[in-house]
């Protein structure tokens, strides 16, 4: 059975991309490692939030997407396109060591005449001189006479809805013009706008670029809600003033933090590759410094509100943490920095529960080992915490009912701009 595209990772990136693909007529096969999720995608279940089941489960039944645990499979397909994760290392260092292995793996079932893409974002240069060794050297085939490698990093928001995988411009660059223009010719079977630049290297730090300039904005918006909080000036207030302005100002919003998996450590894999040719990037690493320093900040906010309001210690304190995901209205917990803040406020000794109901039952997590489940909103319930702590300001929160109930707010997002006796904000 042949396809017309295989897929390595069905997570975050690679399930949404598949689905795209299959919905433009494309026979797709899905290639995974873990064996129960490629189980639950052939029955049509997705685990992915902005995939939904009654969505994938037509594309399955009609033969469209496929999974597999076999790499071998990918030899009946035209493109194979990569979609896994890249980490840092416990020394914030690239950890490349997933997409290198499935590397080997896929070049040991290349075959002339096959488009290779790296969707996985990386620093500028790894598609050149980590990809393409790889491959040649497994494969005994040329990059740019026998298969064609490019780079196409992917560009997804998770929970977002105005801009799909479809819609998002699709920035594209291979080794050699003739590899980007097979790249190009595969992707544009399912992407509206595809936009070619002259080298993987472009595309590579286009998404760097992407990713640092809302880690550099989100730094200085941060660093100057904490000014504020010393100032006595409502940091809030001054974003939406600002913002008014209608040229040559974009506003960007302080919180608890980064989280998700491009922002906090996308832009590390540029300040590591940048040490390579003398050059630091001094921007990216203060901005990175700011926002990792920003749940103490928040911690010693809420040391200070129950000093201030209730006279009550940190330790023994009940507080309930409102939202664990990174970003409003989703499950996803990748780097939440309210994770990190709930971590902090426990190691004070506070007695911490949570309630998010995009996340039931915390999972389980390399870092944090938290057997907790989360507590329901009510009247009855949110009188009995000293503090309620906004960390991610999902929708679904009832703001009127917490400000009602609530003893003692602290409100890390701006929820509660109107100023009220029981709410402190950041």
């Amino acid at each position: 059975m042949s396809y017309d595209v295989g897929i390595i990772g069905a997570g975050y990136v690679g399930l949404p991309l598949s689905t795209t693909f299959a919905e433009a007529g494309c026979r797709v096969l899905l290639v995974d490692v873990v064996e129960p999720i490629v189980a639950a995608l052939n029955r049509g279940e997705s685990h992915i939030a902005d995939v939904e089941s009654e969505r994938l489960a037509p594309l399955v039944d009609q033969g469209l997407i496929r999974a597999t645990t076999d790499y071998e499979e990918l030899k009946d397909v035209e493109a194979i396109l990569i979609a896994l994760p890249t980490p840092l290392s416990r020394q914030r260092e690239p950890d490349l060591s997933i997409v290198e292995a499935a590397a080997r793996r896929i070049a040991k079932v290349l075959h002339a005449g096959q488009v290779v893409v790296l969707e996985s974002t990386t620093w500028p240069g790894t598609t050149r001189e980590v990809l393409l060794p790889i491959l040649e050297e497994g494969s005994g085939l040329k990059v740019g006479t026998d298969i064609h490698l490019a780079m196409s990093p992917e560009r997804v928001d998770p929970g977002r809805e105005d801009w799909t995988t479809k819609t998002t411009p699709k920035v594209l660059g291979g080794i050699t013009p003739e590899c980007t223009k097979h790249a190009a010719d595969i992707y544009r079977r399912a992407i509206d706008t595809i936009v070619e630049v002259s080298t993987p290297e472009a595309a590579e730090l286009t998404k760097l670029l992407e990713n640092i300039f809302r880690s550099v904005n989100i730094a200085l918006v941060n660093e100057l809600a904490q000014l504020c909080d010393r100032m006595s000036i409502d940091v809030w207030e001054v974003v939406d003033a600002a913002a008014t302005k209608p040229f040559g100002f974009m506003p960007f919003s302080p919180g608890p933090g980064l989280g998700g998996h491009c922002i906090p450590i996308d832009p590390f894999y540029l300040t590591w590759k940048a040490r390579e040719f003398g050059f630091y990037t001094e921007f990216i690493e203060l901005a990175g410094k700011v926002n990792e320093e920003m749940p103490y900040f928040c911690r010693s906010l809420v040391s200070q509100a129950l000093n201030h309001a209730k006279q009550k210690a940190m330790k023994g304190a009940k507080i309930l943490v409102l939202g664990v995901a990174y970003k409003p209205d989703i499950a996803d917990m990748r780097e939440s920095p309210a994770v990190e803040l709930m971590a902090l406020l426990m190691g004070k000794g506070a007695l911490v529960e949570y309630c998010d109901p995009h996340v039931p039952v915390f999972p389980k997590m390399r870092k944090y080992r938290f057997e907790m489940q989360s507590v329901p909103l009510s009247a009855q319930t949110l009188p009995q915490y000293d503090l309620v702590l906004l960390a991610t300001d999902h929708e679904a929160f009832d703001y009127e009912l917490i400000r009602r109930h609530a003893r003692l707010i602290v409100d890390t997002r701006g929820a509660y701009r109107e100023p009220a006796s029981n709410v402190v904000r950041a």
